[in-house]
């Protein structure tokens, strides 16, 4: 496995695949780092030289933001509309949909699961509050 920005990409998979283990690059800048670094990439990750790695690493630190930089920034901006108050920012602080999604059904991934609000019990339980009423 090579270690490209302190990030192990998958060795086994092509240049321009793995490159977007690194978070910050997608399918179109892996093509481009790829292709300005003048790397064949149909080329496997392993088979990949130090001078060639190096030569990645320089790439994506000087033209791109990625890793470290691009969610210290990412967590800024999400702070900063929570912050100033925004409709954006409510959802974020409330840990809702932030895009429009609808939230009566599904919304589940930012909902977290299912709370039962209301007395849904057992047998036992709801005959032992009734005695406990008496």
């Amino acid at each position: 496995m090579p270690r490209v920005m302190g990030i192990d990409i998958p060795g086994y998979k092509r240049v321009e695949y793995a490159l977007r283990y690194i978070y910050g690059i997608g399918p179109a800048s892996a093509r481009a780092v790829v292709k300005q670094a003048g790397i064949d990439p149909t080329k496997k990750a392993n088979d990949l030289v130090d001078e060639e790695v190096t030569r990645l690493a320089q790439i994506l630190q000087a033209d791109y933001r990625v890793e470290g930089d691009l969610r210290r920034e990412v967590a800024q901006n999400i702070r900063r509309i929570v912050s100033i108050g925004t409709y954006r920012g409510l959802r974020h602080r409330r840990g809702l949909p932030v895009r429009g999604q609808r939230t009566s059904t599904n919304a589940r991934t930012r909902k977290g699961p299912r709370r039962t609000v209301g007395a849904v019990r057992g047998k036992e339980a709801r005959s032992a509050a009734k005695q406990a009423s008496k």
